[in-house]
C-alpha cells in the first residue's frame, strides 16, 4: 500500500511526479498536518471520542434510513400498487444519484474546517427527506425524495470517512472502519426492529416519518467527532482548490484496485430485493402478507447484525493480514446467499441462512474497501479517493438493482439471482489486483 513522504528522491521519481503539479491542491497542503502526533502514530492507543462519535453518527443515521428501507417494499406494493421494477428504479437511481453526489463530495471533504458542516448538513437532509416519504401518495413522490436523501448522504460520506481517517493511526484504519461499519449496520438492525415494532401502532406512514428523530441524533453525534478531529487536524493556510485529482488517483494504484470492487458492486443488490424475495416465498409458504412481512423484517434484523459483527471482525483481520482475503472471503458468501436466494422453494431456516451469508460478505467487503482506500490513497487525496469509491459504488449498485428487477419481472427472481452471483465469482476472480505493492509518492 502507498505511503505518502516527504524525500528528495531521484530524478526519476521527481519527473515521474512533475506532471500532477497542475493538479492542486498537492497531498499535504489540502489535507491539513496533525498538531500533535497521536493520528499518524502506529502504536498509539487508537480508539478516541472522535472515532467513536464516527460509529454513533453512522449507528443513529441507519437506524432512522434503514427503518424506512424496511418497510419501502410493502409501503410501494400494499400502499402504492407499485411493483418489483419500481422498486428496483428507485433504488438503482437513488444509488446512481449517491455515486454522483459522493464524487462532488471528494473535493469538499479535502479542507478539514468544511467536513464537519458538510456531514452534519448531509445526515440532517438525509433524515428529513427519508421521513417525508411517509406523506407520499404515488411512487414518483417516493423517488423523488428518496434520490433526495441519497444525494445527502453521498455529499457527506466523505467527509466523514476523511474525517475518520485523520483521527485514526495508521496502523489501526481496518479497525476504525470497521468501528464506523459496525455501527452502520448495528443501526440496521435497529431500524427494522423499530418498524416492525411502531408498524402495529403508529400505520407505516407515521413509522415511516418517525424516522427523523434518530437522523437528528446522527447530525450531533458527527458535530462531536468533527470537534475531536478539530483539535488533532490542523486546516491548511489559504483557500484550496476543488478538483478530482483522477490522474494521481491512478498513478497511486486506486483505479487498478476498484476493478474487484466494480465487479462486486455489479452484483450487490438491495437490501429491499431481499426483503422482497423472502416475503413473497413466505407468502408461497403459507404466511398471511402480513406475517410474511414482519418475518422478512426480522431476518433483514438478523442480516444486519451479522454484518455488524462481521465488520468489526473484519476490521481487525485487516490490520493483521490486509483488505484482499477478507474481500474475497466476502464475495465467495455473497455467491452462496445468492444461490439460496435463487432456489423457487425452502422454508425460513433456508432463507435466514441466505440473509446471514449476505450480511457477513457485506460486513466483509465494505470494511475492505473503505480500508483499501486509508492505505493506498495519500492524505490530501483521500477525500477525492473516498469520492471515486462511492461512485464506483453506486453506479454498480445501479447496474446491480435496476437490471435484476428488470430481469426478475420479464423472467424470474431465479434468473436475477443467478445473475448477480455471476458478478461475485468475476469479484473473486479479479481480487489480487487488491494486492499493492507499496509505492513512494515524491511531493513537488
Amino acid at each position: 500500500m502507498s505511503k505518502t513522504t516527504r524525500s528528495h528522491g531521484s530524478a526519476k521519481c521527481r519527473k515521474a511526479m512533475a506532471g500532477s503539479k497542475s493538479l492542486s491542491p498537492s497531498p499535504t497542503a489540502s489535507a491539513g498536518l496533525p498538531r500533535h502526533g497521536p493520528a499518524t502514530e502506529a502504536h498509539t492507543k487508537w480508539l478516541n471520542r472522535g472515532i467513536i462519535g464516527v460509529g454513533a453518527s453512522s449507528f443513529f443515521s441507519d437506524s432512522g434510513h434503514e427503518l424506512v428501507t424496511s418497510l419501502l417494499p410493502s409501503f410501494l406494493s400494499s400502499t402504492l400498487h407499485a411493483g418489483p421494477a419500481a422498486l428496483g428504479a428507485i433504488e438503482g437511481v437513488s444509488d446512481a444519484l449517491v455515486g454522483l453526489s459522493k464524487l462532488a463530495g471528494g473535493p469538499l471533504s479535502i479542507d478539514p474546517s468544511r467536513r464537519g458542516k458538510i456531514a452534519s448538513g448531509g445526515y440532517l437532509l438525509t433524515a428529513l427527506s427519508t421521513a417525508l416519504i411517509g406523506i407520499c401518495t404515488a411512487a414518483w413522490q417516493v423517488a423523488g425524495l428518496r434520490a433526495l436523501a441519497w444525494a445527502a448522504r453521498g455529499v457527506r460520506s466523505p467527509a466523514r470517512d476523511t474525517l475518520l481517517v485523520s483521527i485514526t493511526p495508521k496502523g489501526a484504519y481496518g479497525r476504525s472502519a470497521g468501528i464506523e461499519r459496525a455501527g452502520d449496520n448495528a443501526g440496521a438492525i435497529v431500524g427494522p426492529l423499530l418498524a416492525a415494532s411502531l408498524v402495529g401502532l403508529l400505520g407505516i406512514r407515521t413509522t415511516i416519518m418517525f424516522s427523523f428523530i434518530p437522523g437528528v441524533f446522527a447530525a450531533i453525534a458527527i458535530t462531536l467527532a468533527a470537534r475531536q478531529a478539530h483539535q488533532m487536524v490542523a486546516s491548511p493556510a489559504g483557500k484550496q482548490k476543488l478538483h478530482f485529482n483522477i490522474g494521481q488517483l491512478r498513478r497511486v494504484g486506486l483505479l487498478k484496485a476498484l476493478v474487484p470492487v466494480s465487479f462486486f458492486e455489479l452484483g450487490n443488490l438491495a437490501a429491499t430485493l431481499l426483503i422482497l424475495r423472502a416475503t413473497t416465498l413466505l407468502e408461497t409458504s403459507g404466511y398471511s402478507t402480513a406475517s410474511a412481512v414482519s418475518v422478512a423484517i426480522l431476518m433483514f434484523a438478523c442480516h444486519n447484525a451479522v454484518a455488524s459483527i462481521a465488520a468489526f471482525t473484519g476490521g481487525q483481520l485487516i490490520d493483521r493480514m490486509g483488505p484482499r482475503r477478507v474481500f474475497t472471503l466476502g464475495a465467495v458468501l455473497y455467491v452462496g446467499a445468492y444461490i439460496i436466494f435463487a432456489v423457487t422453494a425452502g422454508g425460513w431456516v433456508i432463507l435466514l441462512t441466505g440473509f446471514v451469508l449476505a450480511g457477513a460478505g457485506i460486513g466483509l467487503v465494505e470494511t475492505s474497501e473503505q480500508t483499501v482506500v486509508a492505505l493506498l490513497v495519500p492524505d490530501g487525496l483521500r477525500g477525492n479517493g473516498y469520492g471515486l469509491l462511492g461512485l464506483v459504488q453506486s453506479f454498480g449498485d445501479l447496474g446491480a438493482t435496476v437490471v435484476a428487477g428488470a430481469l426478475w419481472a420479464l423472467f424470474s427472481p431465479t434468473v436475477a439471482f443467478l445473475y448477480a452471483a455471476f458478478w461475485m465469482v468475476s469479484a473473486v476472480i479479479l481480487s489480487p489486483r487488491l494486492s499493492q505493492r507499496k509505492k513512494i509518492i515524491v511531493l513537488p
